[in-house]
């Protein structure tokens, strides 16, 4: 099988990817240790080295190299400050570009590194992999498109060595309208789950701005964004609908029983499946949630790896 070094990780979402277009993932790395637990729960046979990835100096020797490098300061959710440290963690992954040589490389971020005030950064983030001699391409892909029940816009960067004389065609779309499949629903994701999963869901007031998002969709549509803040997880259909009584004024329209995904509903609305969550040290509920939230849909850097 062709071979994968993974950096940021995290619990194994782009990895989870890889390994079912056919990769063999040799090393993964991630700061974080509830994602190298749940990572290592899952796929138990990969070097996982937890850590800052500055403190590596080696690389193995692979044909692809993949990475999902913090979003924090591009993200919608996040602060937003086009100067904050945490956005030029490219250039570790540029290291790493530069000392492995793979035939190929991944990225893959928020869409909202495409803002214009965060677009120098992109550019930068090109000529940087460019010049390490990789013909670059990118492009916006939503998850949903690619058989997964959320809408997910994540911008995907990828290289192939200019020795190759290849050019990457990112896939096309597989589900929606007018496409082969339709949009799977959060019916076909956890419809078959507990009603009310007592302990594994965040049980907390709804504030009145967390009801001014109207973050409730029917079972026959598709999910609002999975994020990982346990606060700002969507509503579960199982709530009752919302009414908007004025601006930034929301209520529920009936009585009963509300609440946000669990952590393994956001799972599976990721497309993982049935993802085990491991208790460790380190496994709060809060956690579970963060791991979750922070990856990538496995379906959908499946399409784009296997192209």
């Amino acid at each position: 099988m062709p071979t994968v070094v993974s950096l940021f990780s995290g619990c194994g979402g782009s990895d989870a990817g890889i390994i079912n277009a056919g990769f063999d993932v040799l090393m993964a790395n991630d700061i974080l240790p509830y994602a190298r637990d749940v990572y290592l729960a899952n796929h138990a046979e990969t070097d996982y080295r937890l850590g800052d990835i500055a403190s590596i100096d080696a690389f193995p020797r692979a044909e692809l190299l993949v990475g999902c490098y913090p979003c924090q300061g591009f993200s919608q959710g996040g602060v937003r400050k086009a100067d904050r440290k945490i956005n030029t963690l490219y250039l570790e992954f540029a290291r790493a570009l530069t000392q492995i040589k793979p035939k190929a490389f991944i990225v893959e971020n928020v869409s909202g590194m495409v803002r214009s005030n965060f677009l120098h950064l992109l550019e930068d983030q090109k000529r940087v992999f460019t010049e390490a001699g990789y013909k670059v391409k990118l492009e916006v892909l939503n998850a949903a498109d690619f058989g997964v029940a959320q809408e997910r816009r994540r911008i995907f960067i990828v290289g192939l060595r200019d020795d190759l004389g290849l050019e990457f065609q990112f896939p096309e779309p597989t589900h929606g309208i007018n496409r082969a499949n339709p949009h799977a629903t959060m019916k076909d994701a956890i419809g078959d789950m507990p009603e009310w999963p007592e302990g594994e869901f965040y049980d907390r007031e709804f504030h009145w701005y967390y009801l001014s998002r109207d973050r409730r969709r029917d079972w026959d549509k598709l999910s609002k964004t999975i994020v990982a803040n346990p606060r700002h997880m969507p509503l579960h259909p199982m709530s009752p609908p919302l009414q908007k009584l004025e601006h930034n004024v929301w209520r529920f329209a009936h009585e009963g029983r509300a609440r946000r995904f669990s952590y393994r509903e956001a799972a599976r609305l990721q497309g993982f499946g049935d993802l085990v969550f491991p208790d460790t040290k380190a496994s709060s509920l809060e956690m579970r949630y963060t791991v979750v939230g922070n990856a990538v849909p496995p379906p959908l850097f499946e399409a784009v790896a296997k192209d």
